[in-house]
């Protein structure tokens, strides 16, 4: 058994820290993404979200708050993910792992892309956290990361790469990645559930 249709990819913008980056990135992303027809993409800004910091004993517990519930139901809905996120002090932005931890099934059997951005490292610090917290939720991190080093100098006052090129080329293999997983998924989630 097959499912068809569209894949549902939800981008996930990671900062909501004043004067971030991350929506820059993010527009830019989801623009190279909405290239493929096969797409359909929902932005998801966790500034916009406003989750609650205190979680419940269970993650997925019954009486979740409104904006726990409106989330995940578009989480829930998602085929993939991917995740733009800065790097803060060697790691990735607590609301991040606020928003991660609000949820468990959400997240299972689906595939999880990165794209990265910061200062001398590109981001790929909290990418490599983030690998290790998406696993514990049997999640599966495609190998391939978009990454901009120095962000702020990579993007014109248009909030396009300069390197247009080059930076094209890189989210075409996350894409290429991304999809072929959340197919794969998406289709052996149709013929049986996942069982964790």
């Amino acid at each position: 058994m097959t499912a068809s249709g569209p894949l549902n990819i939800v981008i996930i913008v990671g900062s909501t820290r004043h004067g971030r980056f991350g929506p820059t990135v993010a527009g830019w992303f989801a623009a190279e993404a909405g290239r493929h027809p096969g797409l359909a993409l929902d932005v998801v800004d966790l500034a916009e979200a406003v989750l609650p910091e205190v979680l419940p004993a269970q993650p997925g517990a019954a009486g979740a708050p409104a904006p726990v519930r409106e989330l995940g139901g578009r989480l829930a809905r998602a085929d993939a993910f991917v995740v733009v996120t800065p790097e803060y002090n060697r790691s990735f932005p607590a609301p991040l792992k606020t928003a991660i931890d609000w949820f468990v099934d959400e997240w299972r059997a689906k595939p999880v892309g990165f794209v990265s951005y910061g200062g001398a490292s590109g981001g790929l610090r909290a990418v490599e956290h983030l690998r290790q917290v998406f696993v514990e939720l049997h999640a599966v991190t495609v190998h391939d990361t978009v990454s901009f080093h120095f962000c702020r100098d990579r993007f014109d006052d248009h909030g396009r790469p300069t390197d247009a090129a080059g930076c094209g080329a890189a989210a075409e293999s996350l894409i290429g990645q991304l999809t072929w997983w959340a197919r794969a998924l998406r289709d052996a989630r149709a013929e049986r559930p996942y069982a964790a």
